[in-house]
């Protein structure tokens, strides 16, 4: 039998190894890797593995790292099964996990099949981003006591719901015009991927634009809170919010110091990270009023 603790643990690791597999595909396209292996599943038509060049180990490494979140994301599925006191929302939620890692194995193979297709390279990311979503939703409910309704809006005013949705619709529009800028950029994998034909510095404005309606949505949203009626959830949403804040400012400084530079990797590698903690925040400032008041383990 697994017990509540050890559950949680087994959703930490699955979260953090969601996490590593996007900052190891940005190591395969930063370091011009994505055709390293110009094969699928298979590296080549004559190796199934092969590091006998920088770019074909840095695929390899990030192939190979797939095998070790599937594993994870398989053992959250069994641990929910065997989880004591059994929770049905937990075994939906890690399966959603399995389903998402493999839908992203299959996505992989269509971004080195066609060549490292914009869009599939949009696809893949964004997918990785839905998958870090769901990593945290398992983690944040794996600390309940009893399962608790994602929907519940106990002691939030309707008007701050109604932010907190444009809040949401708003943050993915961020993402989406992310992938394009980098679709768009020098760093899409290889020297010879296609890459849209927008004008950068055009793409990185509207991205810039979306980031900025970001942050005036997350002002209007704390005003709204400061002027409430003080509750736990909205307590919550306050400390998250401000959480967001300071992560979003960090991510747009060194977006615009990478713009500014003529991306250099490293700044690029920064903010690629960055983006892992600016989703994770966003995910829970839509998440924690909804969980405030729960009994945790």
């Amino acid at each position: 039998m697994v017990s509540p603790q050890t559950y949680r643990r087994i959703a930490g690791l699955s979260l953090a190894a969601l996490c590593v597999i996007v900052l190891t595909g940005a190591l395969v396209r930063l370091t011009g890797s994505g055709l390293g292996c110009a094969d699928w599943p298979r590296c080549s038509q004559d190796k199934f593995v092969d590091v006998s060049s920088s770019h074909t180990a840095i695929e390899q490494i990030n192939r190979l790292f797939t095998g070790v979140v599937s594993a994870l994301v398989i053992i959250a599925v069994l641990a929910a099964r065997y989880r004591r006191p059994y929770r049905r929302d937990l075994m939906l939620w890690s399966w959603s996990l399995v389903v998402g890692v493999l839908a992203q194995v299959a996505l992989g193979g269509v971004v080195v099949l066609t060549g490292l297709n914009p869009f599939a390279n949009m696809g893949h990311f964004l997918l990785s981003m839905v998958l870090v979503t769901c990593g945290f939703i398992l983690f944040r409910k794996s600390g309940e006591e009893k399962a608790c309704p994602l929907r519940r809006t106990d002691g939030i005013p309707a008007v701050i719901q109604r932010d907190l949705a444009i809040f949401g619709v708003v943050a993915i529009a961020t993402l989406v015009a992310g992938t394009v800028v980098t679709a768009t950029g020098p760093h899409a994998g290889d020297e010879k991927a296609v890459r849209f034909g927008f004008e950068l510095r055009s793409v990185a404005r509207i991205h810039s634009a979306v980031v900025i309606l970001l942050f005036i949505v997350a002002a209007v949203l704390l005003r709204r809170i400061k002027k409430s009626p003080t509750s736990a959830p909205l307590t919550a949403l306050d400390e998250s919010m401000r959480t967001f804040v300071i992560v979003g400012l960090f991510q747009g400084v060194i977006g615009y110091a990478q713009y500014f530079s003529g991306v250099p990797v490293f700044l690029v590698s920064i903010h690629v990270a960055g983006v892992i903690a600016y989703w994770l925040t966003i995910c829970h400032v839509l998440i924690a009023p909804l969980r405030e008041g729960t009994q945790t383990i």
